[in-house]
């Protein structure tokens, strides 16, 4: 397409009759009249036809915008999934959008979630269940092929802005554990020594760190439990860098009884969170290597009936999830140091029943008689990001969203690869543009 065409310096021979070459000197052509009269094709600085001058045609690289500053100003500013739509109109918007310019400014640009990676897992049996279904926020229908890129087939560990970390499927010959970016179906493989099926590794990236960086950087964290006296464990960390490329322990540890829970680490504000089967939230700074306890706003003995818990997160804050018999609650860290929490949402199980009448019904009795912590519960919720939770109610997966009270059915368990009755794998995901190749220039 063809943005503009400008006529630049005059070329007449003013010498033709005498067998030379003479020009004018005239540097740009300049109308004398208006646009659509006859004079409008002379130049009023040298008084030639317009033909005379030399013709440019600037082609269209800007897309339309003045310069291409304010193309990638304005196009980091699109959600990602426009942006790959765009990449396949032309070859000019595909160079614009993976140029490293672009993806500095766009990386920086917080990404609003896309949906939820969902495994189910086999609570005593020494196999991995290998379906993987991707849950779109709005809700669109489900995909079980995200991860076919891969190798082999994966269990999910983690997901931390647009980047997903995967481990091999046991048993398996050579185990390896993938950081890959399922937008452009890169990936990288690391060795993973010590194959354990109840591993629990986070992953922490930055994108707005690596936007100034030469390499995309990223860690990932093991957490283990282990025991230091008879009646006391307490948890350690093992670190990997893409950096440097090695695994190393922490001298940090941090002394707790309680196990975690729901297997996913949660990155925010260069610290990873993991929430515990106790009253604890346990947090690790990736930077100085410190750990601490968060406790959670309402201690379990406060309820009666046992509750249905997740830790998320909104705004770059995290966010603690309980279903109770006294109802949906969403509380707000304020402070990690002091534990000090704000409540944001509050909804009684009837108030729910009320407004979604064709999803809920008989909730009180149904959650307050959960018999034990190892029994399936009747509402579960699984994970919570920018405003949306997903959560389990009987056989059936829902998406709700705490500020709208919009609810709406994604599926039926059933649906996405065989029941079992541990707690699912259930991670937020982000979409990104970040290209994982550069990790290993």
């Amino acid at each position: 397409m063809v943005r503009c065409i400008r006529y630049r310096e005059c070329q007449k021979n003013h010498a033709t009759n005498i067998g030379g070459y003479a020009v004018d000197g005239c540097r740009e052509f300049m109308a004398s009249g208006v646009q659509g009269t006859t004079s409008a094709l002379t130049c009023a600085a040298c008084g030639c036809h317009r033909n005379f001058h030399r013709r440019e045609v600037e082609t269209e690289d800007n897309f339309g915008f003045m310069n291409r500053d304010m193309a990638i100003d304005v196009l980091s500013r699109l959600p990602t999934k426009l942006l790959l739509g765009l990449k396949c109109v032309c070859k000019g918007w595909h160079q614009l959008l993976c140029d490293r310019d672009f993806m500095k400014v766009q990386s920086q640009k917080r990404e609003q979630i896309s949906g939820f990676f969902f495994q189910q897992r086999f609570q005593r049996c020494p196999y991995d269940i290998r379906t993987i279904a991707y849950i779109p926020a709005e809700f669109i229908g489900l995909n079980q092929t995200v991860f076919s890129f891969l190798p082999e087939d994966v269990v999910v560990l983690a997901s931390c802005n647009g980047l997903a970390c995967c481990r091999s499927c046991v048993p398996c010959n050579d185990p390896a554990i993938y950081v890959c970016n399922p937008v452009n179906r890169e990936w990288i493989k690391l060795n993973w020594s010590g194959p354990d099926r109840e591993s629990h590794i986070a992953l922490a990236f930055n994108p707005c760190q690596n936007a100034m960086e030469r390499s995309i950087n990223f860690k990932l964290v093991q957490v283990r439990h282990s025991e230091a006296t008879l009646d006391s464990l307490y948890f350690s960390f093992e670190i990997y860098s893409s950096d440097t490329g090695v695994w190393r322990m922490s001298k940090e540890i941090c002394k707790c009884n309680d196990k975690l829970c729901k297997n996913k680490g949660i990155f925010i504000g260069g610290v990873l969170h993991w929430l515990t089967d106790g009253d604890n939230i346990l947090t690790f700074n990736i930077e100085n290597e410190l750990a601490w306890l968060i406790a959670v706003p309402l201690s379990s003995i406060h309820f009666e009936s046992i509750t249905g818990l997740c830790i998320g997160e909104s705004d770059g804050q995290l966010y603690y999830v309980i279903v109770s018999e006294e109802g949906l609650h969403v509380w707000l860290l304020q402070d990690p140091f002091e534990s000090k929490w704000t409540l944001k949402h509050a909804k009684t199980l009837e108030a729910m029943e009320a407004e979604h009448p064709s999803f809920l019904y008989n909730l009180r009795e149904r959650v307050t008689h959960r018999p034990s912590l190892d029994s399936d519960p009747w509402m579960d919720p699984l994970a919570f990001k920018d405003g949306y939770l997903l959560m389990k109610v009987c056989d059936k997966i829902y998406i709700y969203h705490v500020e709208t009270n919009q609810m709406k059915q994604a599926c039926m368990l059933s649906e996405l690869g065989g029941i079992s009755a541990s707690s699912p794998i259930v991670l937020p995901y982000s979409l990104s543009m970040i290209p994982l190749k550069q990790a290993l220039e």
